[in-house]
C-alpha cells in the first residue's frame, strides 16, 4: 500500500478513535440518568480501541495479522447493543428467528475470534487464512443488517424519530463493510482505497449514534415482529448466505483454476448475480418462503391486519366503478398467492356468465340459475376446494360441478359471493403459487374477504342501474314534454275545427285560424328539430321579454279569455333559450286561461323589480289552497285535469330554475291566482346556463 494511503488511513482511523472516544464520555458523563447506556458505552468504547488499533496498524506500530480480532470484536459489540434493544422491546424474550440470529452470531464471533489467532499457530498459509476472515466478516456484516432491519422496521411510525439515525449510522458502517468485505473475498485482496477510507465514514457516523442516543434514552420503544419482518430478514439472511457461497466458489475456481481460473471466476460472478436477481423477482419463491415462515414460525398463518389493508387497497384502486370485477378477482387471488382468477356474476333470467378475469383469459363457462351447482353454492355457502372434492366424496355428495370447470386444467377453489342469502356470482381461483394448504383458517379468511368483495361488486351493479335509471328518466322525461307540447297543439286545432263550422264565413275567425294553424305548425317543427338533435338543451341568448310574452299570449288565441298584456319596455332583455321559455310561460298561462270562466279575465305583466325581470300572471278563476299548491301543483304527472299531462307548472318551475330565476304562486279558493316568474336581467344572468 503506498505510503500517502497508509497515512491517510491512519488519520482516518485516528479521528474515528477520538470521535468514538468522546461520545463513550458523552455517555458516561450522563450515566446516572440514562442506565440503559451500558450497551452503547460498551459498543461506543470498543469503536474508538478499534479505531486507535487501525491506525497503529496503518503506521506500521502493530502487525496486520491482528486485524481481524480488532474487527470481529468491533462488529461484535454493535451486535450486542442491536440484540439488547430488540430484547428490551421484546419484554426480555426474543421471538424464535431473532433467537437463531442471535445464536449464528455468537458462534460466528466466536468461530472469527478463533481464527484470528490461526496465523501465528500456521504462518505458513496467510492466503487461506486471511480468504477464511474475509468470509466471516462478510456474514458477520449480514448479521448486523438483519438486525439493523428488525429494529428499524418494527418499530412503530410515530417512534421511528427516535431510533432512525442509529439505523442509519450502524447500517452504513455495516453496509460498507459488506462492500469491503465482500469484494476482498471475491479477489482475496483488501482494496487499499476503500480501506483506507473508512476511518473517516465510521467517524462522520458518530453525530448519527449521538442524535438517536439522545432522543431514546431508554432504548425500549415498542417494537413487534410482524411476518412482512419476518419475510424480509429471511430474504436478507438467504441473500448473504448465497454471496458468501458465491464467494467462496469464486475464489476456489481462481485459486484451483490454472490458467482460465480468472476468467471462470468473472462469468460465474455474473452468473450467479443474475440468478440472485432472478430468485428475487420469482413470485413462486416469495410465496413459498412467506408460507413457510407463517408455518413454522407464527401460530396464525395471516396477519389479518396487513392482509385486510391490502385486500381493500386492491379494491379501491383505481376510479370508482372501472374494472370493479377484475380487482375483485385479483384481492382474492392475492390473498391466496394465487396467480389467476375469473369471476361469474349472475345476468337476469340468462345465468352466471363470466364477468371478468385475472389472468385467465381461456376459462369461459355459462350456469343457469337453477342449475345444481348454483343451488349448492347458495344453499351451503362453501369454498369449494375442487383438489379436496377429487378424494373426499363424502364432504361433496351432492355437488355436481359443471363440465366447463371439470375441465380446467389449473382450477383449485370456487369462492361463493354471497350478498346476505343471495349468490351474487361465484370466484375460480388458480393454484397456489407458494402451495398454501386449504384448512379452516384459510376458508373463513376467503368467506368474509369474499362478502366484503361482493358489497362492492353489489354497490357496482347498483350504481350502473341507478345510471341507466336516469337515462332513461331523461329520455322519459323529453319524451313527456314533447307530448305535453303536442296534447296543447291538438287541445287548440280542436277547438279551432269545432269553431269553424259556425264561424268559417267570418274574416276575423279565418285570420285568427290561420295564425293559430302557423304558431301549431312552427312549435311541431321547433319540437321536431329538437328530437332530431337528441337533447332538449339549447343555448341561451339575450331576449327582449316583451317579445316573448307577446309570442306566449299569441300561441293562446284559440281560448275565449284573451289574456290582457301590459308589456314591459323593449330594453328589458334576460338571457334565455326563446322556445324553452315562451313555452314555460305558456303553460302558466294556459293552466290561468282555462281555470278563468268566460267572463273572467286573465292579465299578463312584464316589468322591472329590484333587479329582476318580472311577469306576473293573474286571473279570476278559481283558486287553489296552500296544500294544494304545497304538495300537489308542481308534482311531476298530477293533474286535475281528465286528459292533463301534470308537467306543466312543474316545467315551467324547472325552466326558470336552470336560468336562476323562480316561481311563486299567490291563490285563494273561489278569488283567484297570480303566478309571479322571476328571472335575472340580462346582465345578472349565470353565464353559459342551459334551459333544462
Amino acid at each position: 500500500m503506498p505510503d500517502i494511503l497508509l497515512l491517510l488511513a491512519a488519520v482516518g482511523y485516528g479521528l474515528a478513535a477520538l470521535a468514538y472516544l468522546g461520545l463513550s464520555g458523552l455517555i458516561v458523563a450522563s450515566w446516572r440518568r440514562r442506565p440503559q447506556g451500558r450497551p452503547l458505552v460498551f459498543a461506543t468504547g470498543l469503536s474508538a480501541a478499534w479505531g486507535a488499533f487501525s491506525a497503529l496498524i496503518a503506521l506500521g506500530m502493530l502487525p496486520p495479522r491482528l486485524d481481524l480480532a480488532a474487527e470481529t470484536v468491533r462488529n461484535g459489540a454493535w451486535l450486542v447493543l442491536l440484540l439488547y434493544v430488540l430484547r428490551l422491546r421484546f419484554d426480555a424474550i426474543l421471538p424464535a428467528p431473532l433467537r437463531l440470529v442471535r445464536l449464528f452470531s455468537l458462534t460466528l464471533v466466536t468461530a472469527l475470534l478463533i481464527a484470528s489467532v490461526y496465523p501465528f499457530i500456521a504462518p505458513d498459509q496467510p492466503v487461506l487464512a486471511r480468504w477464511t476472515g474475509n468470509l466471516g466478516l462478510v456474514l458477520l456484516t449480514v448479521m448486523g443488517l438483519v438486525l439493523i432491519e428488525q429494529v428499524c422496521r418494527g418499530t412503530r411510525p410515530e417512534d421511528r424519530w427516535a431510533i432512525k439515525f442509529l439505523c442509519l449510522g450502524v447500517g452504513g458502517l455495516f453496509v460498507y463493510d459488506f462492500y469491503l468485505y465482500t469484494n476482498a473475498a471475491l479477489v482475496n485482496a483488501m482494496d487499499a482505497p476503500l480501506w483506507a477510507a473508512r476511518g473517516y465514514v465510521a467517524a462522520l457516523v458518530t453525530p448519527l449514534i449521538a442524535v438517536s442516543a439522545a432522543r431514546n434514552p431508554q432504548w425500549a420503544v415498542p417494537v413487534g415482529l410482524s411476518r412482512s419482518m419476518a419475510f424480509h430478514t429471511a430474504s436478507l439472511l438467504v441473500a448473504g448466505m448465497y454471496l458468501v457461497l458465491m464467494a467462496g466458489t469464486a475464489y476456489y475456481l481462481r485459486l484451483f483454476g490454472g490458467g482460465w481460473g480468472a476468467v471462470a471466476q468473472t462469468v460465474f460472478i455474473f452468473a450467479a448475480a443474475m440468478l440472485l436477481v432472478l430468485l428475487m423477482f420469482s413470485s413462486t419463491l416469495r410465496a413459498r418462503l412467506r408460507v413457510f415462515l407463517s408455518k413454522h414460525f407464527f401460530s396464525y398463518r395471516y396477519d389479518y391486519r396487513e392482509e385486510w389493508l391490502k385486500f381493500t387497497r386492491t379494491l379501491s384502486e383505481g376510479q370508482p366503478g372501472e374494472q370493479m370485477c377484475e380487482r375483485a378477482v385479483e384481492a382474492l387471488a392475492r390473498l391466496l398467492e394465487s396467480h389467476g382468477g375469473a369471476l361469474w356474476m349472475r345476468e337476469g333470467n340468462a345465468g352466471y356468465r363470466r364477468a371478468s378475469h385475472w389472468n385467465w383469459p381461456d376459462l369461459q363457462g355459462t350456469e343457469p340459475p337453477d342449475s345444481v351447482f348454483i343451488r349448492w353454492l347458495a344453499g351451503k355457502q362453501w369454498v369449494v376446494d375442487l383438489d379436496e372434492m377429487e378424494v373426499r366424496h363424502d364432504l361433496y355428495r351432492d355437488l355436481q360441478t359443471p363440465a366447463w370447470l371439470r375441465n380446467a386444467r389449473d382450477a383449485w377453489l370456487v369462492v361463493p359471493l354471497m350478498l346476505h342469502d343471495e349468490l351474487l356470482g361465484f370466484v375460480v381461483l388458480k393454484h397456489s403459487l407458494g402451495n398454501v394448504t386449504f384448512n379452516w383458517e384459510v376458508s373463513d379468511l376467503v368467506k368474509v374477504a369474499s362478502r366484503q368483495a361482493a358489497a362492492h361488486l353489489a354497490q357496482m351493479r347498483a350504481s350502473n342501474q341507478l345510471m341507466v335509471a336516469r337515462q332513461f328518466e331523461s329520455f322519459n322525461r323529453t319524451a313527456t314534454f314533447v307530448i305535453h307540447d303536442l296534447k296543447n297543439l291538438v287541445a287548440q286545432l280542436s277547438l279551432l275545427l269545432a269553431n269553424a263550422e259556425k264561424h268559417r264565413h267570418n274574416p276575423e275567425f279565418q285570420a285568427d285560424m290561420l295564425d293559430t294553424v302557423e304558431s301549431a305548425v312552427a312549435r311541431m317543427n321547433k319540437v321536431l328539430s329538437q328530437l332530431r338533435r337528441g337533447s332538449e338543451a339549447a343555448e341561451v341568448q339575450s331576449v327582449a321579454l316583451a317579445d316573448v310574452l307577446s309570442d306566449a299570449a299569441a300561441s293562446k288565441q284559440a281560448f275565449k279569455v284573451r289574456p290582457a298584456l301590459d308589456l314591459p319596455p323593449g330594453s328589458l332583455r334576460v338571457r334565455a333559450e326563446r322556445h324553452r321559455l315562451t313555452r314555460a310561460i305558456g303553460h302558466v298561462l294556459q293552466n290561468a286561461l282555462e281555470a278563468t270562466p268566460p267572463t273572467g279575465h286573465v292579465t299578463v305583466r312584464g316589468f322591472e323589480e329590484a333587479g329582476q325581470a318580472m311577469i306576473e300572471i293573474t286571473d279570476t278563476g278559481c283558486g287553489m289552497d296552500d296544500e294544494f299548491i304545497r304538495t300537489r301543483l308542481f308534482q311531476p304527472f298530477f293533474s286535475t285535469k281528465g286528459a292533463g299531462m301534470g308537467i306543466g307548472a312543474y316545467e315551467c318551475r324547472e325552466t326558470l330554475r336552470a336560468l336562476g330565476g323562480n316561481l311563486d304562486v299567490d291563490s285563494t279558493p273561489g278569488r283567484g291566482t297570480r303566478f309571479r316568474l322571476s328571472l335575472p336581467l340580462e346582465k345578472d344572468a349565470p353565464v353559459g346556463v342551459h334551459a333544462a
